[in-house]
This record gives C-alpha cells, sequence and structure tokens, in this order.
C-alpha cells in the first residue's frame, strides 16, 4: 500500500482496486455486501435495463471519480453499486467513470452501509454534481429515496415502497418488493 495520499490517477493505476474506495487521498476498503444485497443489485440492473431509454446504459459496481479534488491532489472515488450513464461514458475504456457522464448513482444500503449511503455518499454525490441519487434499502419493507440536485445540493423525496414510479430523469417503474428473493 502506498505510504501518501493518492490521487485519482495513482488510484486508477492500482490493481485490485475493486474492494476499495478513495476517499480524501485515504483507501478505505469496502466489505462484503452479502448474497442478499448483490442479488437486489442484479434484481434492479434487470428492472431497469428494459426501461433504459436509447443512448444509456447501467453500470454494475465501477469505480467512479467523483472529481471532487483538482488533478494531482488527494482523490475521491466511490464504486456505487449501480450507475446510469451515457454510452459514450463505455466507450473511453479507461475503467473509471466520470461524474460529470453519470445521470443517477444507486446505492443498495448494507446493513454496515446505512449511515455512509444516507449521509455521506448523499453529499459526496450531491458535491459532484450528479443530479440523481437513489438510495434502496432492502430492510423490510424495501423502500426506495430518490434524491434529486438542486441548488447545492439534493432534495429528497419520501420513501416510497411497494411500486417506485417516476418520469425523472427518464420514465421508470421499478418493483421494489421483487428485489427481495
Amino acid at each position: 500500500m502506498p505510504g501518501h495520499l493518492l490521487t485519482i490517477q495513482e488510484y486508477a493505476a492500482l490493481d485490485g482496486t475493486g474492494f476499495t474506495e478513495l476517499v480524501e487521498g485515504r483507501l478505505v476498503t469496502s466489505p462484503g455486501s452479502g448474497r442478499r444485497h448483490d442479488v437486489a443489485v442484479c434484481l434492479l440492473a434487470g428492472q431497469l435495463e428494459r426501461q433504459l431509454p436509447r443512448g444509456l446504459a447501467f453500470v454494475v459496481r465501477n469505480d467512479l471519480d467523483l472529481r471532487l479534488a483538482p488533478d494531482g491532489e488527494p482523490g475521491f472515488a466511490r464504486r456505487p453499486d449501480l450507475l446510469i450513464v451515457g454510452r459514450a461514458a463505455l466507450a473511453r475504456g479507461d475503467g473509471l467513470v466520470r461524474a460529470d457522464e453519470v445521470l443517477i448513482v444507486v446505492e443498495i444500503v448494507a446493513p454496515d452501509s446505512k449511515r455512509t449511503d444516507y449521509q455521506v455518499k448523499h453529499d459526496e454525490y450531491a458535491d459532484a454534481g450528479i443530479p440523481h441519487y437513489w438510495i434502496v434499502d432492502t430492510a423490510e419493507p424495501v423502500s426506495l429515496v430518490a434524491c434529486h440536485r438542486a441548488g447545492a445540493g439534493y432534495v429528497d423525496a419520501p420513501a416510497v415502497t411497494g411500486t417506485f414510479t417516476t418520469d425523472v430523469p427518464f420514465p421508470a417503474r421499478l418493483d421494489l418488493d421483487a428485489l427481495v428473493p
């Protein structure tokens, strides 16, 4: 492990970053999320895939450069559960998705990530300028909080259970109860 704070470029060059994130230049280990969580990610991706407009794609667990620090400074990278991006972001092929390429970032709340997902990542994603953040909590009843950017931060809609329906940023209908086997 490097003995200094990492830039986003140094982080991207590391091998095996699949279980880490970069917070203010520091490597942070992401614990395993568990089968229930992983199944929910896959089932949500399947529901979204059928509804995505042409030109958009989903990416599962990809490093996201939040671009919260200037080049050469200690950086920020998260590894969200699901990203909705323009297809052009996939064409670059350098491994990192940049915050300005993301339309929606989705986190599935794990028991050990509740505070991080609802507060820390909420603020970081807003600061990064990501237009929409969906927080899916698989604790019974399964719920989704849709956050949209307004001014410098997010405005959070009330938690929805059962079926989540939206027209923004594209028409979608998600069966939340189907995310838990």
